[in-house]
């Protein structure tokens, strides 16, 4: 392996998650490491230190999302998660905190894709300013910490990047693709999926008594944070 490309740890106790990375991460310049267990793949995370991880979420020993979210506790490392057919398990999963997630059988050019996506966008991020700060909000990059009107407000990762992209364009309408570029690297995914996270975003931040972003019908969202009229 070179120490000048990047590495992605594949955990997943189906070789059909494995076997068919290996190709098309070593035309993309990208080195595989590879465990079978969520135990091993705990194990090599520490020991290799991967740029992205894939992760299988029924594994043979441990829960995936247990391996998930210790991956998470410990770094801001990317996982594209694998779940099961169907979009209601990908949804689990992205809500479980995973950066990316694809269906059983996974497309291994398309899981490559979204790798480099992660990848570039997390270069992108070492580039930029370490806080973004408002009149209602504090973005801390470096600690992937949000206040609010001075309360703390989880987010996942993909939560946080769209906060990020609105924060980052104050007054500024984002168009669903401009978004899918900014969030997620890519524009596989669809309106839906902006539109289910925008809910996400306004929920939690709700919390703290505001709405941060309003609709602009047929074009996207603009970042106009108000307080909401029952605090």
């Amino acid at each position: 392996m070179s120490p000048s490309r990047p590495k992605a740890l594949a955990i997943a106790g189906e070789s059909a998650v494995r076997d068919p990375l290996r190709g098309p991460l070593g035309r993309a310049e990208i080195d595989l490491v590879e465990a079978t267990t969520g135990i091993a793949g705990l194990r090599s995370f520490y020991v290799e230190r991967p740029d992205v991880v894939v992760l299988e979420l029924e594994l043979p020993d441990l829960d995936g999302f247990e391996v998930l979210a210790r991956i998470k506790e410990l770094s801001d490392v990317p996982v594209v998660a694998v779940a099961g057919e169907g979009e209601e398990e990908r949804v689990v999963g992205l809500r479980a905190g995973a950066d990316d997630c694809v269906s059983m059988p996974p497309l291994p050019e398309e899981v490559v894709v979204r790798i480099e996506a992660l990848l570039r966008r997390r270069r992108r991020g070492a580039l930029e300013a370490d806080v973004i700060e408002d009149d209602f909000l504090q973005i801390d990059r470096a600690r992937h910490r949000v206040t609010v009107l001075g309360i703390e407000i989880p987010l996942t990762p993909t939560e946080f990047r769209m906060l990020e992209a609105f924060a980052a364009n104050p007054g500024r309408v984002l168009g669903h693709g401009q978004l899918l570029d900014q969030v997620w690297g890519d524009r596989i995914r669809g309106r839906d999926e902006v539109k289910l996270y925008v809910s996400y975003l306004r929920r939690k931040l709700a919390v703290a008594g505001i709405d941060p972003v309003e609709t602009v019908r047929g074009v996207g969202y603009r970042y106009a944070p108000r307080r909401l009229s029952s605090r």
